[in-house]
C-alpha cells in the first residue's frame, strides 16, 4: 500500500511540475519526446496501410462501374483510362429492355426464394439432430457434412450430370408417373424429353431437399453451432409436459432461434441469386424456358449490330463492359437488401459460436 501511495503521489508531483512549466517547455515534451513519434509513425504506417488494402479491394468494382457508363468513342481514345469522357446509360437501357431483365428478375427470385427456404428448413432439421441428440456415429455424420465444404464442387459436376439425366420420368412410357408428369413438359416447357431432370430446376430442389444444395454444409455447421448453446432445460420442460419432438423443435427451438436462421436463409437466397455452377449444369442457356439471372449476361442485339462494324479489340472491350454492366445489375438487388439487413446478417454469424 506505501509503495502505491508513493507512486500516485509521484505521478501528481510530475504532473503539477509539468502543468507549472513554460508553454515551450510543455510542447517540446510533449510532441517531441520518442513516445509521440512513435505513435505518429504507427498511424501514418497504419492509415496508409488501410488505404492501399481498401484501394485493392475496391478497385475492381470501381472499374467496373465506370465502364458500365462508357461509350464506344471512349473505347477507341487512348486517353480514356477509367472516367469517361462521353457518358451513356445505353448498357443499362440495352440490357434491361432487351436481355429481358424483368422476366428473369422474377423467376431468380421465385427460384432462389423457395431453394432458401427448403435449405434453410433442412439444415436447421438436420443442425438440430447432430447438436442435440446423442447416438453412434454422430461425429462421423458431421465429418461428411464438414467433407462437403472441402471437396470442390466441379469434382462432383460430371456425376451429378449424369445421374439426373439418367431419370427419364417425363418420357411417355409403361411408367404411370410419365403420365401424371408429362402435362408438366407439356404446358410449361420446364423439362427436356428424354434427357430425365436435365435442362429443369428440378435437381436444384432435389439437392436442397436432401442437404447437398449449395453451401449447405456451411449452413449446417452455422446452426449446429448455435443449436449447442441452447439450454437443455427448455426441452427437457417441454418434454415433461408430454411435448414430441418435432413439437418441441418448432414450438420453442423454431422461435427463438430466429435471427440463426435469418442468416440461414440471406446466405442462402444471395448465394442461389448469384449461382452459376448448378444453373449452368442444369440450365442451358439456349434451351432453357427459365429465363435466370446469368441468362442476361450477354450483348443485346442492339449493341451486337453496333460493334459489326468495330475492329476486334474495340469489340471486345466493349462486350467486355456489357458483361461488367450485366454483373452490376445482377448484384444490385442483393446490395441493396443488405444495405436493410446487415444487423439480422451480423447478429446471426455472432450467435452461431464462429466468431469471437
Amino acid at each position: 500500500m506505501d509503495t502505491v501511495k508513493v507512486k500516485r503521489e509521484s505521478k501528481n508531483k510530475i504532473k503539477v511540475d509539468f502543468e507549472r512549466a513554460p508553454l515551450k517547455e510543455r510542447l517540446k515534451q510533449k510532441f517531441l519526446s520518442i513516445n509521440f513519434l512513435t505513435k505518429v509513425v504507427f498511424v501514418i504506417f497504419r492509415t496508409v496501410l488501410l488505404i492501399g488494402i481498401t484501394f485493392i479491394i475496391l478497385y475492381p468494382y470501381i472499374k467496373k462501374i465506370l465502364s458500365s457508363i462508357m461509350s464506344i468513342s471512349d473505347m477507341k481514345d487512348a486517353t480514356v483510362i477509367l472516367i469517361s469522357k462521353n457518358p451513356t446509360h445505353i448498357q443499362y437501357w440495352y440490357i434491361l429492355t432487351q436481355n429481358g431483365y424483368l422476366k428473369a428478375f422474377i423467376t431468380t427470385f421465385l427460384v432462389s426464394l423457395s431453394v432458401a427456404l427448403i435449405q434453410t428448413l433442412v439444415c436447421a432439421l438436420v443442425a438440430y439432430g447432430l447438436a442435440k441428440f446423442k447416438f453412434k456415429g454422430n461425429a462421423i455424420v458431421f465429418g461428411f457434412v464438414i467433407m462437403t465444404l472441402m471437396i470442390p464442387q466441379d469434382a462432383l459436376k460430371n456425376s451429378m450430370d449424369a445421374w439426373f439425366r439418367q431419370i427419364t420420368l417425363f418420357e411417355t412410357t409403361l411408367n404411370p408417373i410419365s403420365f401424371i408428369l408429362k402435362p408438366l413438359q407439356e404446358w410449361f416447357g420446364l423439362f427436356e424429353n428424354g434427357y430425365g431432370f436435365s435442362n429443369s430446376i428440378i435437381p436444384l430442389y432435389i439437392l436442397s431437399i436432401f442437404g447437398l444444395g449449395f453451401k449447405n454444409g456451411l449452413f449446417i455447421f452455422m446452426l449446429r453451432q448455435f443449436f449447442k448453446g441452447v439450454p437443455d432445460e427448455l426441452e427437457e420442460s417441454a418434454f415433461v409436459d408430454g411435448s414430441s419432438t418435432l413439437r418441441t423443435f418448432f414450438s420453442i427451438i423454431i422461435p427463438i432461434s430466429i435471427p440463426m436462421l435469418v442468416t440461414v436463409f440471406i446466405f442462402a437466397f444471395s448465394w442461389q441469386w448469384t449461382d452459376d455452377f448448378y444453373t449452368s449444369l442444369f440450365l442451358s442457356q439456349d434451351d432453357s424456358a427459365l429465363t435466370l439471372m446469368k441468362h442476361i449476361a450477354v450483348t443485346p442485339p442492339k449493341i451486337a449490330e453496333m460493334l459489326k462494324n468495330e475492329v476486334s479489340n474495340i469489340s471486345s472491350a466493349y462486350q467486355t463492359a456489357i458483361m461488367g454492366t450485366a454483373s452490376i445489375l445482377i448484384a444490385l438487388p442483393l446490395i441493396v437488401a443488405y444495405v436493410f439487413l446487415q444487423r439480422r446478417i451480423v447478429e446471426g454469424v455472432e450467435r452461431s459460436g464462429i466468431v469471437g
